[in-house]
């Protein structure tokens, strides 16, 4: 299995997106003049057990996609390009999938999106399974919200929830 890496442009800077021979294994929104990002290929070659090479141009579809997503149009990134799901087990995985499912302009609760994936009372677990994705934006666990209906976090950086919410709710 090989792993390579690229990074996209997004209105938050130039995100790393790591691929493998199955689709995108990673996609995070540290920016590439971050200086966390050695850092963070450097955990993702731990956990993948292999080095990602950089290959310019590996994220050229993802880009397109973005795009068009910034400007506005509704995309479902996990139905239009490979996702590789070997960074996220168990229920986080189980939770993963069912926000996939999450229409555009939509929001779910963390208690409704974990009724739905089978684990009714694992709201919690559901929140720890959006701040740790590995697909930011890619499966849109900005589009799980409180219980109250207000937005809640996005890592460290809730106004990009915010920011996604907004876009989305434009249309």
């Amino acid at each position: 299995m090989t792993f390579r890496y690229d990074f996209a442009p997004t209105p938050f800077g130039d995100a790393l997106a790591v691929f493998s021979d199955v689709g995108i294994v990673r996609f995070d929104l540290s920016e590439s003049a971050d200086p966390s990002v050695p850092w963070l290929l450097e955990n993702i070659s731990r956990r993948l057990g292999a080095i990602p090479e950089p290959d310019p141009g590996a994220a050229a579809e993802l880009t397109l996609l973005l795009d068009d997503y910034f400007d506005g149009t509704p995309v479902a990134f996990h139905e239009q390009i490979d996702l590789d799901w070997r960074l996220a087990e168990g229920f986080s995985r189980t939770a993963l999938q069912t926000i996939c499912s999450i229409a555009w302009g939509e929001t779910l609760s963390y208690g409704e999106v974990a009724a739905l994936a089978g684990h009714p009372g694992a709201a919690r677990a559901v929140g720890t399974a959006c701040r740790l994705t590995p697909f930011s934006i890619i499966v849109p666990v900005h589009r799980v919200v409180r219980s109250d209906g207000s937005a809640g976090q996005y890592g460290a950086h809730p106004e990009r929830k915010t920011f996604l919410l907004d876009l989305e709710a434009r249309r």
